[in-house]
């Protein structure tokens, strides 16, 4: 299952400055017959992904297409949260290059990933913590959660583990652990913006 803590993860693009840049002008989107309702998505749904798109396509230098490595980052900025296989699986690339997306074409992906849904739940998250929870008093030692994120399922390397810990403002307590469930609970939340 799929980990919301990729909602934390540094992306590529969090270092390009989106402030300051001019807005892209929305282009004229031409849809093949019924290809928005075959995306099953409201005409504010599909505003708001073309807004988005845009905005990468501005950074991909304006030809009217996203790359496929990017459409990872596309989809979690259009508030989903896949995992990296999955946007393998749907399309997406590991380089830069390889393929590109006009708007029409990356609608279906985004509704088959809207499909696959791997969020894990709230209860999911308490139960895989709780293999790690010894004594069962729901608590995991900071090294040990460290060591969970950075050594199962997609791994985080250390910077990322820190990103987190820093936006979920956790802390240890004077034994050096941490509520699990305090943790989960913040992950799943988001970043405080």
């Amino acid at each position: 299952a799929a980990r919301p803590l990729a909602l934390f993860r540094p992306t590529h693009q969090a270092d390009r400055p989106l402030l300051s840049c001019p807005s892209p002008q929305p282009s004229a989107t031409v849809f093949p017959p019924n290809s928005l309702d075959m995306a099953g998505l409201s005409k504010g749904e599909i505003e708001d992904i073309r807004e988005v798109f845009d905005l990468f396509d501005f950074w991909d230098g304006r030809d009217g297409e996203v790359d496929a490595a990017k459409v990872a980052d596309l989809l979690r900025c259009v508030g989903m949260n896949p995992t990296i296989a999955t946007c393998l699986k749907h399309g997406g690339t590991e380089k830069m290059g390889e393929k590109g997306y006009k708007f029409e074409e990356f609608l279906p992906i985004y509704q088959e990933v809207m499909k696959a849904k791997e969020e894990g739940t709230f209860a999911d998250f308490m139960e895989a913590f709780k293999t790690f929870d010894r004594e069962g008093q729901g608590y995991i030692s900071a090294a040990e959660l460290r060591h969970v994120l950075t050594s199962y399922g997609e791994r985080l390397d250390d910077s990322d583990v820190d990103v987190i810990m820093k936006f979920t403002d956790t802390h240890e307590d004077l034994d050096g652990n941490v509520k699990y469930e305090d943790f989960i609970k913040k992950v799943q939340a988001g970043p405080k913006v």
